[in-house]
């Protein structure tokens, strides 16, 4: 008792110290933008750059690899959060100034040194493969809007360059528009922090001075051959003495090799309608919303549906062999030895599996993962996890994995005590694999990834430090977590079973179909309710789209759950009416082969959705996120299989008498 008190002790002290060392780490992990910021007239506004992205490659790059204007006091970086830096944004200040209300044009930027050889290949790779230049204003991403065929699109960003049959063209004219409205503090509740702002706006603070918030950012890039004698005497930041037209329809801009390129602005300011907390909307618009909200209310109606009449059957099936059962006495049982169904296995049922610690731990680690998305999704659906809070989904899914290690200990020893009747000797071992199996996948493929973005100079290469402040969290939180939570699952009851097994194994009889093609086959109807959200989700990882219906992927998720546990219940039941009694893997399969069928949808989705996609390391980096996510999702639907079919066994053979 005392080794198991100090023990605890120290898990506890661990836990403090690394939690202390976690809140340092994650301190960005707050809601940008969800406070208003103030700015008189003439106040400077903060123009960040973020990383070059592209949906031919994948790849970001940070946006000063090109040669761009560099601000005068120097590149400083932004304090990214976790988040941020597992996504590949590398946010940094910019050389543009702006001044609240103060309308400018034909500004000077810089002009640029002549064009060498490696500066040129880079700048024409970075247009052929059609790269964006991400800008932000007061945490809004600039926006661009083109016409065509009558309807205007939005793009956010804007093209480094375009190809002209052989001739690359940089664009290096911006004409910026800036949304404000003016600040009313009737629709401005108190304000306890701030971001870019340039004033914290609080009650003692609070003048009669107008001001304005931003409540848009717009850009239109031109690409204009400005006149080399023009720009002898102007430094940065002065005036170029001719009128600058900003054509978007046309290109004069050519880059060489060993020529210079002058980049200039023009700022406007247009007090707006739109009000703060609306400022978003501009971003948040989908096309196909329709399709989007149909399709997913048909397929969870459609759903709902089929699991209520397998549900109904199962109910029926069971309660009609239950009576049928105990109708039976000792000698009709006797003489019915060819009776077939699931109570002839009763002494096999519950023979440990194959490779049980691995099950355990797999099982466990679903628990986990379970409940990671669950906590993510619900806050997220509640606005804590918006798309203006750059970096919080990544680092609240991380923060939410982290703590539920105590779940995922319990439930390995638990399970662990329940397969081997109750012995605790071997819960350290136990915890100790599950702390590591999930998270070593993770670490094995993210360095894998991380070779070939190194290897490309990219962005979304994950910082060494980021490396190991992740190892930090790993075995500072991660694992005394888990063990805390195998600790107390050694100490707790466990699930005891209602029949004796036999030494002797119950031969199996032969099946005309092989149940592993069953198995695979169940995963069909569990992907049927996710495919559409997927195609979504997908288009938001790899297309830069929006994704912020987080109200119906809590929905979804948990319809995914509820088809998941009935899958697998069901396809337990008829494995015991065949007298299969080896159903603990098939259990876990059953609804853990959904991954396969995402997998395939991913392939499929890199096949006709993703034609552009450039280069084999691309390829690579898209197939390896998506054996991350399918592993994910093949261990927590695999874990809701498993346990409804453990639970439903149990109560099963709970239910009926023993001859």
């Amino acid at each position: 008792m005392g080794i198991f008190h100090r023990f605890k002790n120290l898990l506890l002290l661990l836990i403090l110290i690394s939690s202390s060392l976690f809140i340092e780490i994650v301190n960005g992990y707050y809601l940008p933008g969800s406070f208003p910021h103030k700015y008189n007239v003439g106040d400077r506004l903060n123009v960040k750059v973020n990383s070059l992205t592209s949906i031919d490659t994948e790849i970001p790059y940070g946006y000063y690899t090109l040669p761009f204007c560099k601000p005068l006091e120097g590149i400083k970086d932004k304090a990214e959060n976790i988040g941020e830096l597992l996504m590949g944004d590398r946010i940094e200040n910019s050389p543009y100034r702006f001044r609240m209300f103060n309308n400018e044009s034909e500004i000077v930027l810089c002009k640029s040194n002549p064009l060498s050889s490696d500066e040129f290949k880079t700048l024409r790779d970075r247009i052929d493969e059609m790269y964006q230049v991400n800008l932000n204003l007061d945490n809004l991403p600039a926006i661009r809007y083109t016409k065509k065929d009558g309807y205007y699109l939005r793009w956010t960003g804007y093209p480094v360059g375009i190809k002209v049959n052989d001739g690359y063209y940089v664009f290096n004219h911006l004409k910026f528009t800036v949304l404000v409205h003016k600040y009313e503090h009737n629709n401005v509740v108190g304000v306890i922090g701030t971001g870019d702002g340039a004033e914290l706006i609080t009650q003692r603070n609070e003048t009669n001075v107008d001001g304005y918030m931003v409540v848009g950012f717009e850009v239109q890039p031109c690409s204009v051959n400005h006149d080399v004698s023009l720009l002898k005497d102007v430094k940065p930041y002065g005036k170029y003495s001719k009128p600058i037209k900003c054509d978007p329809s046309s290109v004069t801009m050519a880059v060489t090799e060993g020529r210079s390129v002058t980049y200039t602005y023009e700022v406007s300011f247009i007090t707006s309608d739109i009000k703060w907390p609306s400022r978003w909307d501009a971003y948040l618009k989908m096309e196909g919303a329709k399709v989007h909200w149909f399709s997913i209310l048909n397929s969870l109606m459609v759903i709902t549906f089929l699991a209520g009449v397998v549900l109904v059957i199962l109910l029926r099936t069971i309660r009609r062999d239950l009576a049928r059962y105990e109708e039976l006495d000792d000698a009709q049982t006797h003489m019915n030895e060819e009776l077939s169904g699931w109570k002839l296995v009763v002494s096999d049922v519950f023979r440990a599996p194959e490779r049980p610690q691995l099950l355990c731990v797999m099982v466990a680690d679903g628990c986990r993962i379970l409940g990671m998305a669950i906590a993510t999704i619900f806050f997220a659906a509640l606005g804590f996890m918006s798309p203006a809070s750059r970096g919080a989904l990544i680092s609240g899914m991380l923060m939410f994995y982290l703590l539920l290690g105590v779940v995922a200990g319990f439930v390995a020893v638990w399970l662990q005590r329940t397969l081997e009747a109750g012995s605790s000797r071997r819960w350290f071992f136990v915890s100790s694999r599950v702390a590591c199996f999930f998270p070593g996948i993770s670490f094995l493929i993210l360095t894998i990834l991380n070779f070939f973005l190194w290897a490309s100079q990219s962005t979304g290469a994950i910082p060494f430090t980021t490396f190991i402040i992740l190892i930090l969290l790993w075995f500072c939180i991660s694992v005394p977590l888990t063990l805390l939570g195998g600790l107390v699952a050694s100490r707790a009851r466990y699930l005891k079973y209602p029949v004796r097994t036999n030494q002797i194994p119950r031969e199996i009889p032969a099946h005309k179909f092989p149940s592993w093609l069953l198995v695979l086959g169940a995963g069909t109807l569990p992907f049927g309710t996710l495919f559409i959200e997927l195609f979504f989700i997908m288009s938001s990882i790899w297309l830069g789209r929006v994704y912020y219906v987080f109200g119906f992927l809590f929905v979804v998720l948990v319809l995914l759950v509820t088809v998941c546990a009935e899958v697998s219940l069901v396809l337990t039941y008829m494995h015991l009416c065949v007298e299969d009694w080896q159903w603990w893997w098939k259990s876990f399969y059953a609804s853990g082969s959904v991954a396969l069928y995402i997998f395939l949808y991913s392939i499929n989705y890199l096949v006709f959705d993703l034609k552009s996609l450039s280069g084999p390391v691309s390829a690579i980096i898209y197939l390896g996120y998506s054996l991350f996510m399918v592993i994910a999702v093949m261990l927590a639907t695999g874990a809701v299989g498993f346990l409804t079919s453990l639970f439903f066994v149990h109560r099963l053979f709970s239910s009926v008498k023993i001859d």
